[in-house]
This record gives structure tokens, sequence and C-alpha cells, in this order.
């Protein structure tokens, strides 16, 4: 019997490919979006309105649902709290009570931004105590509670960590890292005009590409939905990311090699302790629980991946 999966977000840089993954795997795949739109495979659904949700999913009839809304950028969730609690918080919990409701099983998406990231603690294990430096980590580690408190009993939901993302964008501005090119490209054009632009090279990131936490999902809903009675034993938060580590800075190194740009017109910089939107030093994520359920945890490398990239990038 097909099998079908319904997915929120599925118009943003996560959402597309995974939506895009379960497309090509054969499920009946529909996804949510909002201004994004595009009926009948993309539907416009209102996260906060709980009667639309429970309409959708009776008519859809999802076995699995991946939460991949929300807002997902520090800074504007500080700009905007309200929202981002509405979206990050209140819509989380909403989902998990329509999904637990109807026996379906909810994958929803997180961040390493849960931990302090403090120098010395890294690498966190999926059970290391949480304390988020930031609005966006705390919206977001409460909608894994929201979540896990709903489907307590049911073993209907897991959280699913992961890093700063990046891979194939409509716009660079979807990704903290695709963002970097135009960083890279700004302090070419203008380093006579405005002197070196500063770029971060404190903080650690370990970029983890969308097409690896597409498949990364895929393993972890074909695994939980055969388990399941057993499920509600299986672990119910899981990690992923990439294991190659960089500042901004580096990634921009990277880029203007691949580029074959002079990167004179920047310079890194230290820790920015005046910061607006405090963000950790390094929050590197253990996948130790991914390994042990036998989910492959090797991902694309970095470097490779832009050099193949980055032709379409070349003016």
């Amino acid at each position: 019997m097909a099998k079908t999966v319904f997915i929120t977000g599925a118009t943003g840089l996560l959402g597309r490919i995974v939506f895009d993954s379960f497309v090509n795997a054969g499920w009946t795949t529909v996804g949510a979006g909002f201004s994004r739109a595009k009926p009948p495979s993309i539907l416009k659904v209102d996260l906060e309105d709980q009667a639309a949700i429970e309409t959708t999913l009776d008519d859809i009839k999802p076995s699995i649902i991946i939460h991949c809304a929300a807002n997902r950028f520090p800074d504007q969730c500080e700009t905007d709290p309200d929202s981002t609690r509405a979206l990050n918080i209140a819509s989380s919990r909403r989902l998990a009570l329509a999904a637990s409701s109807r026996s379906i099983f909810l994958i929803y998406l997180s961040t390493d931004y849960v931990f302090s990231g403090r120098p010395g603690e890294a690498p966190y294990e999926a059970t290391s105590t949480p304390n988020p430096p930031n609005l966006y980590g705390q919206t977001k580690l409460a909608g894994e509670k929201a979540v896990l408190e709903v489907c307590e009993n049911t073993g209907l939901a897991v959280v699913l960590r992961v890093p700063v993302l990046y891979g194939h964008a409509e716009s660079n501005a979807e990704s903290a890292v695709n963002v970097l090119i135009d960083a890279v490209w700004k302090a070419t054009r203008d380093k006579d005009a405005q002197g070196p632009m500063e770029m971060d090279d404190y903080s650690l990131r370990y970029p983890t590409n969308t097409e690896d936490v597409a498949r990364v999902i895929m393993d972890i809903a074909n695994r939980y939905l055969n388990a399941d009675e057993a499920r509600v034993a299986m672990p119910k938060i899981l990690q992923f990311s990439g294991e190659q580590r960089f500042t901004k800075y580096q990634m921009c190194q990277i880029f203007a090699g691949i580029l074959g740009l002079p990167l004179d017109g920047m310079v890194g910089k230290g820790e920015d302790k005046d910061a607006k939107v405090a963000r950790p030093y390094d929050t590197h994520l253990s996948t130790k629980v991914l390994k042990d359920l036998g989910v492959d945890v090797r991902t694309m490398d970095f470097t490779d991946w832009w050099k193949m990239e980055m032709k379409a990038y070349r003016r």
C-alpha cells in the first residue's frame, strides 16, 4: 500500500529537498506552505489554525508528518518574538495534538542551538542538558518539549536536531552558509570604497547538506513506522550533523578559492561580545543515537559539493 507523508515548510530550504526525496522514493507526498503554496502538491495551510490542520490531515490521511516549518533565523526571532513563539511552539503543539489523535507519526526538526555552545562542552549527546543562548534556541527547545509531551505515551513523535544547513537554494539568503557567497562577492567588489569586511572567525560551525538531512529523515521515517508498537521504546531525541568544522571566515576562504577571487577585502574577527543576538561558540552534535539505530550518518564533503555547485556562480 502506498505510504503518504505530509511535510510542513515544504517550500523552504530543507522542506523542498525533503519533499523531493519522498516523491522520488514513491511516497504520496503532500506539502504545506503559506506564502509560496502551490496546490495541489503544496497546500496553503495556516499552522496557527487548529481546524485547518485537522481538516488537512483528515483529507490526506498521512502516515507520517515531517515538521520543517519554523522561524529559524535568530535575528528575526529576536525582532518578532510573538510570531516566533506562535510558529515554533504553539503551532508545533497543535500539529502534535492533531497527529497523535489520528495515530500519525511526527518528526519534529530542531536545532543545535538548544545548547549553550560554551567552549569545552561539545560534542553534545542527545541526552545532554539543553541551555539555549537565544530566543530561537529557546523556542525550538520549547517546541521539542511540547511535541514530546503530547506524544509521551504513544511513541508517535521523535525530535531530530540538526546544525546550520546548506544546499540548493532559491536565493542565497535562505541559508546562513549560502549567503556567505554574497559576502565574498561584496567584499571583493567594495573593498576599495568601504575597507575590509569583517567576518566571524571565532564561532565553530558544522555545515550539513540538506540532501544528507533528507536521506536521514527518510531512514528515520521507515525505521520508526516499520517498528509499529515497538517504537514506544525507541529513542525520542535524535541528532544529525556533518563532522567538518569551519568558522564563517574559513567558509568564505573556501568559496573565494573555488570562485578564483581574492579575499583581501575581508578579514576574520574574533569573538563579538557586544552582539545583539547571542550565538554559541561550538554546538557540535553527537550522532551516536542514530549510529546505534543503524542509520548512515556519512555526509557530503563540503568543498567538493560546492565545487560542483559553484559552476552556477561563476561570473
